[in-house]
């Protein structure tokens, strides 16, 4: 079955984000702002794309969706750090309505006489190094919930949350259910609705969901660019650094290098 991952990295899409803006031009400038940028590429680098490279499973394409108007540089930039990861396609799309403007990415990726899985997944997050064969392999396990419904939600809840300094990785288990992150879709042949038409909290309401809790398959990323927390009253948190063990668990279940952090964020 096909597999495919969608990321949005800085697309300056008509809604979609928890920050508003006034017009396209102010929100390109929020997106693309130097400190902004700096930030998301160093999250990007050290965090998102170490998992997806080391999958177990490799058979799948991860869609990367960028702005028309991304700066040549951060362009360039952003190509070198996928030039070694094959599943990797960057689009570059004008400004559009959220929804339907991944949606069409996704189509435009799939073979829409086959069943798809698709996944999204944020430039400042990881997924555990077997995400994708787990996928696969729960998909096989529910196939006749799969061959009765349109759509069929997966998710896999427990993770840490986590934020990498120049010092290392300060990070927490989680258990926190449709939190968007090892999250994915079933979709049937024919399905135009993608992962990307539904708010990942709110995808139990329209489809049967399954979710595992054994093994931590996510870190979520927590920085001061994230978009949720932006908004008025968000609450701190609180992180404890990881010790040498934590370091190594990083380093296996999500291939996340302490020290490659320590370095890139020195």
């Amino acid at each position: 079955m096909q597999v495919v991952g969608f990321c949005r990295f800085s697309y300056p899409a008509e809604g979609g984000f928890q920050v508003e803006h006034d017009d396209i031009a102010t929100r390109e400038a929020y997106l693309y702002s130097a400190a902004r940028m700096d930030e998301r590429f160093r999250h990007f680098e050290t965090i998102c794309l170490p998992g997806l490279k080391a999958q177990t499973d490799p058979d799948f394409t991860f869609l990367i969706l960028v702005g028309s108007s991304l700066p040549a540089e951060l362009r360039a930039r952003l190509e070198a750090l996928v030039a070694d990861f094959p599943q990797a396609r960057i689009v570059a799309r004008p400004p559009a309505p959220h929804r339907a403007a991944c949606q069409e990415v996704i189509n435009e990726a799939r073979d829409m006489a086959m069943p798809c899985l698709q996944f999204r997944h944020d430039d400042d997050d990881a997924v555990a190094v077997d995400f994708v064969a787990t996928l696969r392999e729960a998909a096989r396990d529910v196939t006749s919930l799969l061959g009765k419904h349109r759509l069929v939600g997966f998710d896999w809840n427990r993770g840490f949350i986590a934020r990498p300094d120049a010092e290392g990785i300060l990070a927490e288990e989680t258990v926190t259910p449709f939190w968007g992150v090892a999250q994915a879709m079933a979709v049937q042949p024919g399905v135009r609705q993608t992962i990307m038409n539904f708010g990942h909290n709110k995808i139990l309401r329209f489809m049967p969901t399954v979710t595992f809790t054994a093994r931590p398959m996510y870190v979520r990323g927590h920085n001061d660019h994230n978009d949720s927390r932006q908004k008025k009253h968000v609450i701190p948190v609180e992180l404890p650094r990881l010790d040498a063990a934590g370091e190594a668990l990083f380093r296996e279940r999500f291939a996340i290098d302490a020290d490659q952090v320590r370095r890139i964020f020195a």
